[in-house]
């Protein structure tokens, strides 16, 4: 699997977050993905914490493996490069708002006319047709508009902001499974295509469970549904020593086993909301605190009853689970290890390929296109492969 789309090239004008680890999934089912980076501060993701090695840890993880290009599309030697350079590739993914590569002479429907078999990949916050389509926003906007976010707890507060980009990430796996079905198509028809892709709604379906139970005949509560703390059963709560812990018993065999293993009531009236689960969640959250971590983790390995504990992201990589899975790893940027996440479908029988410095492979990529050196030398002379 982790090879399957080897021979596959993918120009990749995105960054920071969500087209980013779009190219990442396909980069690692084994495409050959370069990115175009503007000759200004290119990938903004790179200028932020932590470094090591010189590089930012976030823009490692989401980039390694890839290669890199400065190309200012802004300058008209620069779009010309460019368009020499797209008849190479398959796909183009891009993640400018609507509009923006039209003012550029590089609009979806001349790239298209020219390159009938490209796929082109357009990601963006609200699409491009619908009257936000123009609006700028991130991950929580989106969440919000999508509904999402209105399912988030506290009950009696505003929505709590998650620690994770939910729409950003699953924005870029929808245009990762897109993109290789648009390439089927191509297979079978020679047609390309443009994918309109939004990430507002794409995280919808993240949220299935609750935007449905909230558009039936039960209306939803935020912070007070089966799935979103409503109930004793599904819940985070503080062990004695301050760490918090997950209780996830929704099934009736788990709860009445967490029950019986506790000297809780085994009521199966636990696993639905209402107003007695106030006097319960107090009783859970006591036993809860009864006991530290070390001992609930000693707890859940001999009841099998969806207890665990809530890891910090620095003591993930020490995890037993995550090391037997190999889910990290470490490249090496500036003869300094920087460590690496793997994701799902990446091969755990090699080295992770670092990620690449700004602008590394701009000569390479350009002379792969056919551009030969008297005429990059030329370009570089115009300040369109930057400074």
């Amino acid at each position: 699997m982790q090879k399957a789309l080897e021979g596959v090239r993918i120009l990749d004008l995105t960054r920071l977050l969500p087209g980013p680890f779009g190219t990442l999934v396909l980069s690692d089912l084994g495409a050959r993905v370069d990115k175009v980076e503007d000759a200004g501060a290119g990938d903004y993701l790179r200028h932020t914490g932590p470094q090591r090695g010189g590089m930012s840890l976030p823009f490692a993880a989401l980039n390694r493996g890839k290669r890199s290009a400065v190309i200012d599309l802004k300058n008209p030697a620069g779009r010309d490069a460019f368009l020499r350079l797209l008849g190479h590739y398959d796909v183009l993914f891009e993640q400018f708002r609507p509009g923006v590569l039209d003012r550029l002479g590089l609009g979806h429907a001349s790239l298209r006319e020219a390159h009938p078999r490209l796929v082109i990949c357009a990601l963006t916050g609200y699409g491009q047709t619908g009257p936000l389509r123009d609006r700028a926003g991130h991950d929580l906007n989106y969440l919000a508009r999508a509904g999402v976010l209105g399912l988030q707890g506290p009950a009696d507060g505003p929505p709590q902001t998650p620690g994770f980009q939910a729409a950003d990430v699953s924005g870029g796996m929808w245009c990762a499974i897109a993109i290789l079905a648009a390439l089927r198509h191509r297979d079978a028809t020679g047609e390309g295509q443009v994918i309109d892709l939004a990430m507002t709604d794409g995280v919808m379906g993240l949220g299935a469970m609750g935007l449905m139970m909230g558009l039936g005949e039960t209306a939803s509560s935020r912070g007070a549904d089966l799935l979103s703390g409503g109930i004793a059963p599904y819940r985070t709560y503080r062990a004695k020593d301050g760490a918090m812990m997950t209780l996830a018993s929704l099934e009736p065999k788990f709860w009445l086993r967490f029950a019986a293993a506790t000297g809780l009531k085994g009521d199966l009236e636990a696993l639905m909301p209402g107003p007695h689960q106030d006097a319960l969640m107090t009783e859970v959250a006591a036993v809860f605190a009864s006991k530290t971590r070390t001992e609930w983790e000693a707890f859940a390995a001999e009841h099998d009853c969806c207890v665990e504990p809530v890891l910090t992201p620095e003591e993930l990589v020490a995890d037993p689970q995550m090391a037997a899975r190999g889910v990290f790893a470490e490249t090496e940027v500036e003869g300094e290890a920087v460590p690496v996440f793997r994701l799902p479908i990446t091969a755990r029988d090699g080295e992770l390929a670092p990620p690449p410095a700004r602008g590394a492979h701009t000569r390479e990529m350009l002379a792969e296109a056919g551009l030969s050196e008297a005429e990059i030398d030329a370009l570089a002379e115009t300040g369109a492969l930057g400074h």
